[in-house]
């Protein structure tokens, strides 16, 4: 799992900013779950799941300004 997360920290910036797209946001929902299981961060992991239900309503929009920003994605901490 380390190797997936460490492939998804990796990906070109433009991947990633298309990978928030509505409806695309989920992948960054289910790789903040992984990632708080994988190294058992109680915030990543609860913050996946928020963004599993309600990502597709409002929060891929802070996953894109946060990506543009900064380059990383906001709670997805290990």
């Amino acid at each position: 799992m380390k190797d997936l997360i460490a492939a998804f920290d990796k990906l070109p910036k433009i991947v990633k900013i298309i990978l928030a797209l509505p409806g695309l946001d989920i992948v960054w929902a289910l790789y903040r779950i992984v990632k708080g299981a994988v190294y058992k961060n109680f915030t990543t992991l609860i913050a996946g799941i928020v963004w599993l239900l309600a990502g597709w309503a409002i929060l891929w929009i802070i996953d894109i300004v946060s990506l543009i920003l900064k380059d990383s994605l906001l709670f997805a901490e290990a």
